[in-house]
């Protein structure tokens, strides 16, 4: 009997809820962590990076106007569809960065943790951040936070899949949606979580995802007008980091530059407030 053949997996973009293939029709190589070959990842174009920021603004205002507590649950139904597939991304991490499987476990679970934690903010970010505010005068005087709208994170390369769950998450529970570059060298884990997003309740477009090369891809990330802020966390070039914030200055784009993190620690608020803008509203008393 003839030894069956595996069937080799397409990895595609997610777009708007969907999963294209590059409009360039460009892949480039994945390897492992021993030099191994993976996969063939597509490499996305700057017409994807256009697509993708149009998908994102077309479901950030539903997204904005869900409630925190759904968006809160929708997130935490993420955790539970990674929590399904755990046994894939502790592979594919493991694959991408070596090491043992407890440690590509300790990730993965950490990844989901994160999930968790954020998803329980996303409805008390308000009453930390805003409130009533005393003021002199007939008036009611209240601030509350708003999210900047569509944001653009290039992922980090280390600890791929809990950092880029680590600078997804904070963005996403505050109303904003997310136009993703997947790690350059480790996109894997970033693309099986595409698909976990395509069979939660996440609504199509919240959250876009490109795998491609970072120096072609984040000039156009951080250029664009129609992006409100950038996430530049895995970018490792200080002349890219440079340009890009010379590029976001002309729409006066919010820029999150890269800092050495451990991303197992405590993540703070600190990321849940670089994607919000406060907005004041006063009111007259008695009216």
């Amino acid at each position: 009997m003839s030894k069956r053949l595996s069937v080799r997996k397409t990895y595609k973009l997610y777009l708007g809820g969907k999963f294209p293939r590059s409009e360039s029709g460009r892949t480039y190589q994945v390897s492992g962590a021993d030099g191994s070959f993976l996969a063939n990842a597509a490499q996305a174009s700057r017409k994807d990076v256009r697509d993708a920021v149009a998908a994102a603004r077309k479901a950030q205002p539903g997204w904005a106007g869900a409630t925190a507590y759904l968006r809160g649950q929708i997130t935490y139904r993420m955790a539970e569809m990674i929590e399904g597939r755990r046994s894939q991304f502790v592979a594919e991490v493991r694959d991408a960065e070596g090491g043992t499987i407890k440690a590509a476990e300790a990730q993965v679970d950490a990844a989901i943790d994160r999930l968790v934690w954020y998803a329980g903010w996303s409805d008390k970010l308000p009453q930390v951040l805003g409130g009533a505010n005393p003021v002199a005068g007939p008036f009611f005087n209240h601030s509350t936070p708003e999210p900047v709208g569509v944001v653009a994170v290039v992922a980090p390369q280390e600890e791929c899949f809990l950092g880029l769950i680590s600078v997804i998450a904070p963005a996403l529970v505050t109303g904003n949606a997310l136009v993703v570059l997947a790690s350059q060298e480790r996109p894997l884990p970033a693309i099986t979580l595409s698909e976990a997003l395509a069979t939660s309740d996440l609504p199509g477009g919240v959250i876009n995802l490109l795998s491609g090369k970072v120096s072609e891809l984040t000039p156009w990330l951080a250029s664009h007008m129609d992006v409100n802020a950038i996430d530049l966390a895995g970018v490792d070039d200080p002349e890219l980091v440079r340009d890009a914030e010379i590029a976001a200055a002309e729409n006066l784009k919010r820029v999150v530059r890269p800092a050495s993190v451990d991303w197992y620690a405590d993540p703070g608020v600190d990321r849940l407030r670089r994607f919000v803008e406060i907005k004041t509203v006063w009111h007259p008393a008695g009216v």
